[in-house]
């Protein structure tokens, strides 16, 4: 027993979501049904298992712990089993580990598996099965779970909790997630439990005291929606799992409700028990025994008899099985109904219409249910046996019977089912094995009969003795029925008037009473229906019955029912009394209140728009009682009762429905209508309330009205609101008065009449506005409105006229009106003096003015003005008409007085005769006397004084000028001057001129009279005067003088050209002259007051005129201009009156800025894609400050910028030219992304000049290769000789997308041994071309596969390269890797050492076979290798010759020595023995042998030939012998190789000579193809100058003229960009090119790009300006197939001749890129888009091809359309001229001749360079091939051969066979150290290398001096140095 509680720490392996989730995954597909119950079973199961060995009382409780004030929710499921020891409650938390699988680490909890034996039912609790229930269903249920258990021979209580948050928090943390504590405590020790949530754990744990062993399950943090399912199904839930425990809850036999007593069985033990606990309710408890409509106990209990039977499966599995028969009772099945399986429709929806002869009783169940040890397994059903399935021909039983059974199956644990134990893995398909055996069980024993034929017999014996049914009798005949609606069971139908069922009989005309309909019908029977044709009485299921309802005043209708809906428990008084009170409860009257007021009276009048008030309406039968539904209805249907309410307006044209409304009663709410505010037209109305019928809305019944009530009312227009103004009558004048009528509405717009008291206010700006008074009848009239104001025309003024009506809602209304002025009230006459002179002989006008009495001037019609001249005989009278304007000038004819001397009095009366009531005008008239002429005076005015030329004067003039003002003037007698009148001027004349002027004589002057130039000539001048009264003459001389000054001259001293703001350098002269150029002399220096200068742009400022009195001239300085515009200024020197004009050219003031030409605004950044130009050139333009272009040459210009921005060309010095101009060129930006400037800087002088900056948006160019990109496995290792991994390279762009489309011969890879100085790629190099590109890669990956690791060990670098163009690689970074020695494959001494000779003598040395031979791992290229192996080396010796048995031994007389090998390597120290036995002079071999255990694969041994002698002085010589053979062999060697290397040099020469000249020769052969002789001598110079003119050409065919779209294409700043659909198709014919870029025209300015990623960048870009078109949105299936043919060519044939060339429009565009990405845009913008001559041609091909297929769209080459639809002409169908496209039209695509000359070019260039390589390569033989016949070389041949001689001599003294070439053992020392150079020599590379690589893959040769040095190095290797020992090289 514990003193305290304690922890145990344990383990549990599945990850967590495992356990938290497997609820969620295992449970629960669950065919529509809730899973819970089944949750709760699998823990119903583990407590079955654990109560399996009870004795007494099996206890399991479900306490559902709701009751929040006791924590929050939880569920407990405890049990009295055996309990857990801690040992298995830690099994229990490992997620699967089944009983089955207990054993090793898990035997300590000792539960082993036994199966129990077989039981009946296979009831043997054995349901906790797999390990993983338990877990699944706590999961599912909650949060966590606590275990809490005890087992019966332990006092300890073991508890474990596991907790889906505790897991989270654990894998947050890091901690081991899979482990907790199980806790070992006292019973009834609750003090570890602390939280709030889980207070229900006290009760639950103080519970334990009394208990011997229990085990609780405590799920907490309950799922909300499993909580309230839980709550709100309680009853549905326990049903289900009584259903599914019901066989161990009742036992074997299960709940038989008619049992006479229950049998005392082991099951009556097993109490499960269900609570649920709720806050502030009684708690809900039902025992599972107690629940009685559980499924099996429902068809227990209805079943009238069972056949048992048995199923053997193959193995042990034993099902046994039991069938249940439910009979039919006359008119139900007592098959039960199941909710999960509804069989049937519910009884009480059946439609009234709806038949049904056979409806199964079971319906689409299957038959069998399937338990598993007695447990349901819920989602596993077994439709049918063979056996017990209807059958296809009837049988003994009728097939209705078949579906009268239900069954269960009992399968023992032999059976697979799923962990949840939801289904069964393969029931069905064991018991449907054909070799399963089933047998009937009898009485308790099998019986091996045919189990078919047993069951038919059964089935047919239930049928007869338990089915019941009725007897139908009285046969009338058969009939059709055609109230049904499926004609196949209209008939045939048999009619019986009487029936028999259950004892009772139903006659024609009985009352009877409905059960199960909706609603009850009451009524009488008239007949029976039977379907089917029969004759006479019969026994039948089914049938129906046709009653009439009762009462049939109120119905009047028949009813078809099913028999079995009849109640056969109601009496005949109880209908007729339902029937008497039904008459009594129809409805009578209506009662009408009005709760919220605004009553209707009967014949009411009320104002429109007064609301009537809401109705509450209620219907009354005769008993005064409230009903809304007719008698008899119980529930809605079509007899409930609605109020229909509407208001009727009777208007002349006839009734007019205007509300209708229809109100039900409510459960809540009373029939009610809501307020009416809307009735506002005028008239007499009706409201009539009507109750109607629901649905039909028929206002009778049974021939009945149904009650209704009317009012009647009427509705009259209301208070006035607002009013308009009618029509008023024109005209308005000035002081006449006007009537205004008004009229006055409602708020509804009805006509209405003004209130009394209310006064109108009239108001007008600028008149006075008064009435006389205001009408208040029907008819509103504002009378005698009279208007006075001023008016400024006769036509009229408008003005706006306000009228208030005060009081009114909208009490103003403004009109216009034109007021007119009024009739005549006055008479103004002008001049306005009294008195008026009016010279005798003359006429007087005046002027006249009519005007009305506010002073407008009127008119009117017949207003003419009379004047009559009273005060002497024989005056005329004055009239003139004013009926126009009401103004005129007033005159007459002249007024004559015979005889005057002086002044003489008249009186003028002016008046209207017409308007007496204007008062006449009288003005005094003075008559002044007239004369003739007397005097003639001639005078010439000078300013103001007037000097007289009398009679035969002389006077002086100036010489040249013309006397101007010469007047004259004339006198009557009496002294007073006669003004001049043509008349008289007709009579005037002079001498001097023919023109006299005569207009100027009448106002008094003379002609001009022209002054002789010299003053000697004189001229005579004569004026004479004639006419009826008088001859007059006057005559003068005039004398020239000097003339006065009358021009000013200007000179100009100096030049005429200045700057703007400078100074004019030169004087400017001004000399006054007169008019023939003679100078005034009368001028003073006062005369510079008056010289003026002006000029456009002129500034005064500094302007100075000085007077020269030598010269008698005024001198101008100063002069200079204002900014202005340049060229040619126009001085103007004004002196007085006179003027001169000087030219001066103004040109460009100073340099002081820069500025550029025809370049975009330079505030926004330009954008442009890195490494490309800038659109246009900068052109830059000195300016001086005003910004006028400055003519300064030579003025420097520097570019200055950032340091990361490159520009190109780079060159940043330019000089202006001698426009002041300066062309940088078309320069190409290289800069990171982003914006960076460009700053100009310039200086004039020493001035610094105001420079503009650009400021650059730099774009990534998206097709500029910037970096590679390589993978490769970084992991692996580099043996040496091995191949490497594969590289994966890419070439990236600056915007980091990978470049595609690139040649892969311009990426190579690069190796070379890593140097320790530097990064700097070395010149031995090995260089490596692309792999083929993998089909199934993504395009743009470059593949290096298979090539190979250096055989040498150590660091190398490899680089991959990307050639971008000729000069320019892009190289990756240098991948350093380490090349590690390979699989050890020999022994090797580190240097070969020389052949050993030794004696057998006494001294030391001689015997020293080697000293300090270190002995080392190989691999198979010489690598040292095996640093980790361990082992020893055996040294033998042995003879060549296998039959020598004298062999020499090792010191201490011994055959073999061992050595120890380490680290790779052994030291060797080996002496023969003393007078060790051998023979003398014989070759003997050294054997190494390496016994090394870690290799799988043995070593060559390492062998070591040695001479052996006898004598010590013989061992001597041989050995210095061996010496010089070792030397010779080495030296011949080296000249052997080089000689070699010579040869292959030769060859491979010869090959590229040959090579050359067949390029040369078939490059000639193509330049014939194109007519291009070459000649044979001077080819070079004669290629040049070609390629040169055909570039020029070239150059000419681009500079001609073509056709080009200037729609600006986007920038490219995206590979994903392809551009606007104008610029990417090019059309040749221009008519094609005009009608297909206006036919696209809505389409051409649209972004064509790759993706949709693309298109969207765009459009945010441009805030959804621009649109685009992603090719990854258009569905390609529809697009046109590009080589179809055209419409009018079908299979091959021409179906008609076309006239007008029709061609696709498609296949004129040219792409010159991406094609296929165009074809797919064109494609779908252009369809089948045809082009055709003409409109004729068109309609032509159009009618033809409609006839065989669709036509589609037609352009014309004259620029009309024809859409697909047939439509054509109109302003849309028709191309406007191509200037009217604004550029927005397909470019043309280069000439054909430009490609031409291009291919030409191309060809020539390739000839060049194949003509100047046959030349290198030439020279480069002939070279060669002096150099090897030079004297060195010869000397060389002769050395090898005496060398050869030599090497034969000393092998014979040896005792060696003489070789004729070099031994093996020659080769391997030169390759070793061959390896030392750079690059080998190429013979050996050939063959040593020629299987390793391809030929295209080698691609680095060395160079001619290379070779020649390598060649050099190894002829200078000393002899010592070249030792070793045969070897083969691997090839």
């Amino acid at each position: 027993m514990l003193l305290s509680a304690t922890k145990e720490r344990i383990d549990f392996l599945p990850h967590y979501d495992t356990l938290v989730k497997s609820g969620m995954y295992e449970y629960y597909a669950s065919e529509g049904q809730n899973p819970l119950p089944f949750a709760l079973a699998e823990l119903i199961d583990n407590s079955l298992s654990a109560t399996s060995r009870n004795t007494g009382i099996r206890s399991i409780q479900i306490k559902l712990l709701f009751d929040d004030s006791h924590g929050k929710p939880a569920v407990a499921v405890i049990d009295n089993g055996r309990g857990m020891t801690s040992k298995q409650l830690n099994n229990w938390a490992v997620y699967r580990l089944s009983k089955f699988t207990r054993q090793g680490d898990f035997e300590s909890d000792h539960s082993g598996y036994v199966r129990p034996l077989p039981v009946p039912r296979s009831l043997n609790s054995d349901i906790s099965y797999f390990g993983v229930g338990g877990k699944q269903a706590v999961f599912f249920v909650g949060q966590s779970a606590r275990m809490i258990s005890k087992p019966a021979d332990s006092q300890d209580v073991h508890e474990l909790v596991l907790s889906k948050e505790d897991f989270e928090k654990k894998e947050k943390n890091k901690e081991a997630i899979y482990s907790g504590y199980i806790r070992n405590r006292k019973p009834s020790d609750s003090t570890h439990i602390t939280s709030d949530d889980e207070r229900f754990l006290h009760n639950l744990i103080l519970e334990e005291r009394d208990k011997e062993s229990f085990t609780a399950v405590v799920i907490t943090g309950v799922q909300p929606d499993h909580m309230q399912y839980l709550k709100n199904y309680f009853h549905l839930w326990t049903r289900q799992l009584a259903h599914i425990y019901h066989y161990y809850v009742h036992g074997p036999k299960g709940n038989e409700a008619n049992a006479v007593t229950k049998d005392v069985s082991p099951f009556n033990n097993i109490d499960i028990q269900i609570s649920m606990f709720e806050k502030g309710k009684v708690p809900k408890i039902v025992n599972l025994r107690e629940i009685k409509d559980d499924m099996q106990t429902l068809y227990i209990n209805t079943a009238a008899d069972s056949f048992e039977f048995k199923a053997h499966v193959e193995g042990e599995g034993i099902v046994e099985g039991i069938i249940r028969y439910h009979p039919f009772l006359y008119d139900r099945e007592t098959y039960p109904d199941d909710p999960c399986f509804p069989s049937k429709l519910n009884d009480d929806d059946d439609d009234d219409d709806c038949f049904i002869v056979e409806k199964g009783a079971r319906g689409k169940r299957p038959i069998f249910e399937c338990f598993w040890n007695g447990r349901l397994i819920p989602y596993t059903t077994v439709e049918d046996f063979d056996w017990c399935a209807p059958p296809k021909k009837r049988g003994l039983a009728p097939i209705e019977c078949y579906n009268r059974i239900s069954g269960a199956l009992f399968t023992n644990d032999k059976f697979q089912v799923s962990t949840n134990k939801l289904t069964f893995m393969d029931l069905e398909l064991k018991l449907k094995d054909k070799n399963t055996l089933f047998t009937r069980i009898f009485n308790g024993q099998e019986q091996r009969m045919k189990i078919d034929r047993e069951f038919a017999l059964w089935l047919k014996d239930c049928h007869e003795k338990y089915d019941k049914q009725i007897k139908f009798t009285v046969y009338k005949g058969v009939t059709t029925r055609t109230d049904l609606p499926s004609k196949r069971m209209q008939s045939p139908w048999t009619v019986y008037a009487a029936i028999e069922w259950d004892g009772k009989t139903y006659r024609t005309g009985q009352l009877v009473k409905t059960v199960k309909t909706l609603p009850i019908f009451y009524g009488s029977i008239e007949k029976f229906f039977l379907y089917g044709d029969h004759d006479g009485d019969i026994f039948a299921t089914g049938g129906e019955v046709q009653i009439a309802l009762e009462p049939q005043a109120l119905y009047a209708e028949m009813k078809t029912i099913p028999i079995s809906k009849l109640d056969r428990t109601v009496s005949d008084k109880a209908v007729k009394k339902y029937i008497e009170d039904e008459m009594a409860r129809l409805p009578d009257k209506l009662s009408v209140t009005w709760p919220e007021g605004d009553e209707l009276l009967p014949n009411e009048t009320r104002f429109a728009g007064t609301p009537i008030g809401a109705l509450r309406i209620e219907i009354l039968n005769k008993k005064g009682e409230a009903m809304q539904k007719l008698p008899g209805t119980s529930h809605g249907g079509s007899k409930k009762l609605l109020v229909e309410l509407k208001v009727i307006l009777h208007s002349p044209t006839g009734n007019k429905e205007i509300i209708s409304h229809i109100s039900q009663h409510g459960g809540k709410w009373p029939y009610w209508f809501k307020k009416m505010e809307n009735l506002q037209k005028l008239g007499n109305y009706t409201l009539k309330l009507q109750v109607v019928l629901n649905e039909s809305n028929a206002d009778t019944y049974a021939g009945r009205p149904l009650p209704s009530k009317i009012f009647k009312f009427t509705i009259i227009e209301g208070k006035p609101e607002k009013f308009s103004v009618g029509l008023l009558e024109l005209p308005f004048r000035v002081g006449v008065p006007f009537n205004i009528p008004l009229e006055l509405q409602d708020e509804f717009g009805h006509a209405t009449q003004l209130g009394t008291g209310i006064k109108p206010i009239l108001e007008a700006s600028g008149l006075t506005l008064q009435y006389e008074e205001i009408t208040a009848e029907t008819k509103c009239v504002i009378k005698g409105v009279t208007a006075k104001g001023s008016i400024n025309s006769c036509q009229g003024k408008n003005f706006n006229l306000k009228v208030t009506l005060p009081g009114l809602k909208e009490d103003t209304q403004i009109f216009k009106i034109r007021l007119q002025p009024g009739p005549p009230r006055q008479l103004k006459v002008k001049p306005d003096s009294d008195i008026l002179k009016i010279e005798n002989g003359t006429a007087f006008p005046f002027q006249v003015e009519v005007l009305d009495e506010s002073g407008n001037i009127t008119a009117q019609p017949k207003l003419i003005v009379h004047c009559k001249f009273l005060g002497a005989s024989n005056l005329p009278v004055y009239s003139v008409d004013c009926s126009n304007a009401g103004t005129n000038i007033l005159t007459g004819p002249v007024i004559h007085v015979q005889n005057i001397k002086k002044d003489q009095i008249l009186k003028a009366r002016i008046e209207i005769l017409s308007c007496k009531d204007v008062p006449p005008v009288e003005k005094i008239i003075k008559l002044l006397p007239s004369s003739h002429v007397a005097r003639l005076q001639v005078l010439s005015v000078d300013g103001q004084k007037a000097i007289q030329i009398k009679h035969q004067d002389e006077i002086n003039w100036v010489a040249g000028d013309v006397m101007h003002n010469l007047i004259f003037q004339m006198y009557d007698e009496g002294e007073r001057e006669i003004h001049v009148t043509p008349a008289v001027a007709e009579k005037i004349k002079v001498n001097w001129t023919p023109r006299i002027n005569r207009e100027q004589l009448i106002q008094g002057l003379l002609p001009d009279v022209k002054v002789p130039t010299s003053v000697k000539d004189v001229r005579y001048c004569l004026i004479t005067y004639l006419d009826d009264h008088v001859s007059l003459e006057s005559a003068f001389t005039v004398r020239p003088l000097p003339d006065e000054p009358k021009h000013i001259k200007c000179k100009l001293k100096g030049p005429n050209t200045l700057q703007v703001g400078e100074e004019l350098q030169s004087e400017i002269d001004v000399m006054i002259t007169d008019q023939y150029g003679n100078q005034v002399q009368t001028v003073t220096s006062a005369c510079v007051n008056s010289l003026g200068v002006s000029g456009p742009g002129l500034d005064k400022s500094n302007l100075k005129i000085t007077w020269q009195e030598s010269t008698l001239t005024m001198r101008v300085k100063g002069i200079r201009f204002k900014p202005c515009l340049l060229g040619s200024k126009e001085l103007c020197f004004a002196w007085r009156e006179f003027s001169d004009f000087l030219r001066v050219n103004l040109t460009a003031g100073s340099p002081a800025k820069l500025q550029f030409v025809d370049w975009p605004e330079l505030e926004k950044p330009v954008a442009v894609i890195n490494g490309r130009e800038l659109q246009k050139p900068l052109i830059v333009q000195l300016c001086d400050q005003w910004g006028n272009p400055s003519p300064e040459p030579n003025v420097k210009i520097s570019l200055t910028k950032g340091n990361n921005l490159k520009i190109v060309p780079s060159n940043q010095q330019h000089k202006t030219d001698e426009n002041g101009r300066a062309n940088l060129g078309v320069i190409s930006i290289h800069a990171p992304r982003g914006e960076h400037t460009l700053q100009l800087k310039a200086s004039h002088g020493k001035t610094t000049l105001d420079c503009p900056i650009i400021t650059l948006n730099v774009l990534p160019d998206p097709e500029k290769p910037v970096c590679l990109n390589v993978k490769y496995d970084k992991n692996a290792s580099f043996p040496a000789g091995g191949t490497f991994p594969d590289f994966m390279v890419s070439v990236l762009s600056e915007d980091d997308n990978i470049i595609k489309n690139i040649n892969p011969a311009r990426i190579s890879m690069k190796m070379w041994e890593a140097q320790s100085s530097g990064t700097r790629t070395p010149i031995d190099v090995t260089t490596f071309s692309c792999s083929k590109v993998k089909d199934d890669k993504e395009d743009g990956f470059f593949y290096f596969r298979d090539k190979v690791v250096p055989e040498r060990v150590g660091t190398y670098s490899i680089q991959f390269t990307f050639a971008m163009d000729k000069t320019n690689m892009l190289s990756s970074d240098q991948i350093i890797v380490e090349v590690v020695p390979n699989d050890p494959v020999r022994l090797l001494p580190d240097s070969l050492p020389a052949t050993p000779a030794v004696s057998n003598v006494r001294t030391l040395n001689s015997r020293t076979l080697v000293k300090d031979l270190y002995l080392h791992v190989m691999d198979e290229y010489n690598n040292h290798t095996g640093i980790d192996l361990v082992g020893r080396i055996i040294a033998k010796i042995k003879s060549p010759n296998e039959d020598d048995i004298e062999i020499p031994q090792f010191q201490g007389k011994v055959s073999t020595v061992e050595f120890p090998f380490d680290r790779g390597s052994a030291e060797i120290n080996l002496v023969l023995a003393e007078n060790s036995p051998g023979r003398d002079s014989t070759e003997y071999i050294l054997v190494f042998e390496p016994d090394l255990p870690a290799l799988k694969k043995p070593l060559e041994p390492y062998r070591l030939s040695f001479m052996f002698y006898n004598d010590f002085k013989k061992q001597q010589q041989m050995a210095t012998l061996t010496r010089e053979r070792d030397q010779l062999s080495q030296s011949i060697g080296v000249y052997r190789n080089w000689f070699d290397t010579t040869n292959q040099l030769v060859t491979e020469m010869k090959c590229q000579v040959k090579e050359a000249e067949t390029r040369e020769s078939h490059l000639k052969n193509e330049l014939k193809k194109h007519q291009i002789e070459l000649p044979q001598t001077n080819t070079l110079q004669y290629v040049d100058s070609l390629i040169k003119q055909k570039m020029l050409d070239q150059e000419g065919v681009m500079k001609q003229p073509r056709r080009t779209c200037t729609l600006p294409n986007y920038p490219k700043g995206n590979q994903d960009i392809l551009g606007k659909i104008a610029h990417l198709a090019q059309i040749e014919d221009n008519e094609a090119a005009k009608v297909i870029s206006w036919h696209l025209a809505s389409d051409m300015d649209c972004v064509v790009t790759l993706t949709t990623e693309a298109a969207r960048s765009i459009f945010d870009e441009t805030q959804g300006r621009q649109q685009v078109l992603p090719l990854d949105s258009i569905y390609k299936k529809t697009l046109p197939d590009w080589n179809r043919p055209l419409p009018h060519l079908r299979n091959g044939k021409i179906f008609f001749r076309p006239i007008g060339n029709p061609v696709f429009a498609r296949d004129l565009l040219t792409f010159p890129d991406n094609v296929e990405h165009c074809q797919t845009v064109f494609g779908m913008l252009l369809g089948d888009t045809i082009i055709i001559d003409n409109l004729d041609a068109a309609n032509h091909y159009r009618k033809e091809v409609v006839k065989i297929t669709h036509c589609p769209t037609l352009l014309t080459r004259e620029g009309d359309r024809i859409r697909s639809n047939g439509k054509f002409g109109g302003l849309q169908n028709k191309a406007p001229p191509m200037d009217k496209l604004r550029g927005m039209v397909f470019g043309a695509p280069m000439p054909k001749l430009y490609s031409t000359l291009s291919g030409q070019i191309d060809l020539l260039q390739q000839y060049r360079a194949a003509v100047v390589k046959l030349d290198k390569v030439n020279k480069d033989l002939d070279l060669h091939l002096q150099s090897l016949n030079t004297p060195e070389m010869q000397k060389k041949k002769q050395e090898l051969a005496e060398q050869e001689k030599n090497l034969k001599l000393i092998e014979q003294k040896l005792g060696m066979t003489p070789s004729d070439k070099v031994t093996e053992s020659l080769l391997q020392p030169i390759l070793l150290d061959m390896s030392d150079t750079p690059i080998p020599p190429k013979r050996m590379r050939r063959e040593t290398v020629k299987k390793l690589y391809s030929s295209e893959e080698w691609i680095s040769s060395p160079t001619k001096k290379q070779q020649q040095q390598q060649q050099q190095q190894l002829l200078q290797i000393p002899a010592s140095e070249l030792n070793g020992t045969a070897r083969k090289r691997k090839a």
